[in-house]
């Protein structure tokens, strides 16, 4: 059997996650399950599975979670230290799905461990790509991409990259994709959240909305498949059948294709390099009937721009990025700003902050720190 953890259990991923562990129960044993505040799913869970040990990020929800799982089997632990051990138990398959720069310090930890690594937590590598990328080579561990366009990319990667013209990129263009900027000005976090395709959790979901997440996606891609900032290519698919594609110097173009449903992407990876039977309903072409491409717009959505501009710079300035993306989408979904304020509080700290590039982990964490500081500085600006 293969040992497994989930970081980040009772999210999106996670329980996608969870629902196909637990649809095979004679291949998987769980090892640690994490949630930040969840007690009750993550109890819920923590039970189903039989799991040895259930971290709440949230210390002072901890006796809740030692209430709800007793008479059980599984230790209970609580807050962000305890996060980073359950990590570190070595598990065989460690799903990292905590969302945000606090997925880093644990994927950090299940890569030390040097096992396979499931990655869902885009902003771990956006903001630490190198230093990820070198821990996992020192420590023999294995990175496999979860995000439905990466691991499409996976799936039709050739590792030779003299070989490769192009990695193409595909986005649904978010809720917006037709709307003017003028009708962006009002729009809600409830309007925001709710993504055409996919069912995301909140922040995921206003990043696809603003395209940031494809910003952020491509820098991702930029350390999984190393091609080149200038071989990486993003292509609007409204449909999001088309998870991405890979073209070859010969003119051959490889893609994968399947309906929106994370399970597959998530199935890939916990059962690689074999597959595994999941519930995701099957692809009708016939039915679909036509599939939609177009260029994506940096005019109407620049944050894409934005990132793009960071991916080429380097350094500190994608941890920049993600940082000031990261608050000012939290402030958003607050009622704090308008939509259209997060692409630009973000150009405006990338603007005015500028730090040498990171060169370990505590540096990409004080850089982090630094870049909420500036994003929130001129967030009370644009609500004073």
């Amino acid at each position: 059997m293969r040992s497994v953890t989930i970081l980040g259990a009772t999210g999106s991923i996670g329980t996608s996650t969870l629902d196909l562990i637990e649809r095979a129960p004679d291949r998987f044993r769980v090892e640690a399950l994490t949630a930040h505040s969840d007690v009750a799913g993550l109890a819920a869970a923590a039970r189903r599975t039989g799991a040895r040990i259930a971290v709440i990020g949230d210390a002072a929800r901890l006796p809740a979670l030692r209430e709800a799982l007793a008479g059980s089997d599984t230790e209970a632990a609580g807050g962000a230290e305890a996060i980073v051990e359950a990590a570190a138990r070595g598990a065989d398959w460690t799903m990292a799905a905590i969302v945000g720069l606090a997925g880093l310090r644990p994927v950090m930890a299940a890569l030390a461990a040097g096992a396979t690594v499931a990655l869902a937590n885009k902003e771990a590598l956006v903001s630490a790509g190198e230093i990820m990328i070198a821990a996992a080579r020192d420590a023999g561990a294995r990175l496999l991409p979860v995000d439905s366009e990466h691991n499409a990319v996976f799936q039709c990667y050739e590792p030779d990259p003299a070989r490769i013209a192009r990695i193409i990129l595909t986005a649904s263009g978010g809720p917006f994709r037709r709307a003017s900027l003028e009708e962006m000005r009002g729009v809600t976090p409830a309007q925001a959240v709710k993504h055409p395709n996919w069912s995301m959790g909140a922040k995921i979901s206003v990043d696809s909305a603003t395209m940031m997440n494809k910003g952020l996606e491509l820098i991702e891609a930029f350390h999984l498949f190393p091609v080149g900032a200038d071989r990486l290519d993003v292509l609007v698919h409204p449909q999001s059948v088309v998870h991405s594609m890979v073209e070859y110097v010969d003119g051959s173009t490889l893609a994968q294709l399947g309906t929106p449903d994370m399970r597959t992407p998530i199935a890939h990876t916990l059962a690689w390099p074999q597959r595994m039977e999941t519930p995701s309903a099957r692809l009708d072409l016939a039915a679909i009937g036509r599939l939609e491409f177009e260029a994506a717009d940096e005019v109407r959505f620049p944050a894409l721009r934005l990132a793009r501009a960071a991916l080429r710079a380097g350094g500190a300035r994608p941890a920049v990025l993600n940082a000031a993306n990261e608050s000012a989408v939290a402030a958003f979904l607050a009622g704090r700003i308008g939509f259209l304020d997060i692409a630009a509080i973000v150009e405006e700290v990338l603007a005015h902050y500028e730090p040498d590039a990171p060169t370990c982990l505590a540096d990409v964490l004080a850089i982090d720190a630094e870049a909420r500081l500036h994003a929130e500085r001129r967030m009370e600006r644009v609500t004073a």
